[in-house]
């Protein structure tokens, strides 16, 4: 029924369907398998020009995102005096504050342009993104992306986005996006394989380019009703991964973005974001797509992807 509503009519055109749909199933099973080996080469291959941003400091964070930090973890903490410290957007719950300070961003970036300019293999960050840095290749999501997510991004979380999961994410995939006149230039609307994304500007110049968000995945409206936020730099903007949103495209210059795609195994494991359905799980190496399969005694928590997805 499903080919049938995108026009394959004849014993052909569903034979050439279905043999592309099963090499789309066959590429993503090699992808995590690859990004491994990927991963290896960089670790062992790969100069570093910046090695101290690799590892996470209170240095790097700008004073305002520490105070709110500070703020989300204090006793009386709520979700009312927490909106009294960052920018909302509509009832979209969708929000933006300060995270890194423009000098972190400056160094960051001229380190993800050394990578770029390596010899080193480079995997796509999704099937929307041609350009930009897987960071758990480079290294970075045990010393950096895993302790921001738990130390700092999680108390915010908890407090804006309870309902999704928001106070028990326990994974993540985080890639750094590029968008230049000569390759990418704006992301068509789409919604995220997460529960909460952050989507931080690190730099560079760059004119026009505009994030704009729809309606929620699950609630979609006859007429959407597309709100438009611009990016600031060092500022990220926070919303849930099921929040129709793209970029428009950029009319001079260059743009580099942090997207950390953050997930709840509690709330996914109930529901496939992607297929919205039950999961069935297949075994995977490090986060996977963040599904956890129970526990039985002392055997430890593994996590898996979805196998429809």
């Amino acid at each position: 029924q499903a080919l049938r509503e995108r026009g394959c009519r004849s014993e052909e055109e569903f034979g050439a369907a279905l043999r592309e749909i099963e090499a789309e199933v066959q590429r993503r099973k090699q992808l995590i398998h690859q990004s491994a080996e990927r991963k290896a080469i960089i670790s062992k291959c790969y100069k570093r020009k910046h090695p101290e941003v690799y590892i996470l400091q209170d240095s790097f964070l700008a004073p305002d995102f520490l105070e709110i930090v500070r703020y989300c973890t204090s006793p009386d903490a709520d979700l009312h005096g927490l909106l009294r410290h960052i920018e909302s957007f509509s009832d979209k719950r969708i929000y933006r504050l300060p995270v890194f300070t423009e000098e972190f961003c400056q160094a960051f970036v001229e380190e993800l342009e050394n990578f770029e300019r390596s010899d080193m293999p480079k995997g796509r960050p999704n099937t929307m993104n041609n350009y930009g840095v897987l960071l758990n290749e480079l290294g970075m999501d045990e010393t950096f992306i895993t302790p921001l997510r738990e130390k700092y991004l999680q108390p915010i979380t908890a407090l804006l986005y309870p309902d999704v999961g928001g106070a028990c994410l326990d994974s993540h995939k985080a890639f750094v996006v590029k968008y230049s006149l000569h390759e990418d230039l704006d992301l068509s609307s789409h919604y995220d394989n997460a529960e909460v994304t952050l989507n931080v500007l690190l730099g560079k110049d760059f004119t026009e380019g505009n994030l704009y968000f729809g309606d929620f995945s699950q609630d979609p409206t006859p007429v959407p009703k597309y709100i438009e936020i611009e990016h600031v730099g060092a500022q990220g903007v926070l919303h849930r991964g099921g929040q129709i949103h793209g970029a428009l495209p950029i009319a001079s210059g260059e743009r580099w973005n942090l997207i950390v795609w953050m997930r709840s195994s509690a709330i996914r494991n109930q529901l496939c974001p992607m297929c919205n359905k039950k999961p069935e799980l297949v075994e995977a190496e490090g986060f996977g797509d963040g599904f956890t399969e129970t526990p039985e005694d002392d055997v430890p928590e593994t996590v898996n992807l979805c196998s429809l997805w």
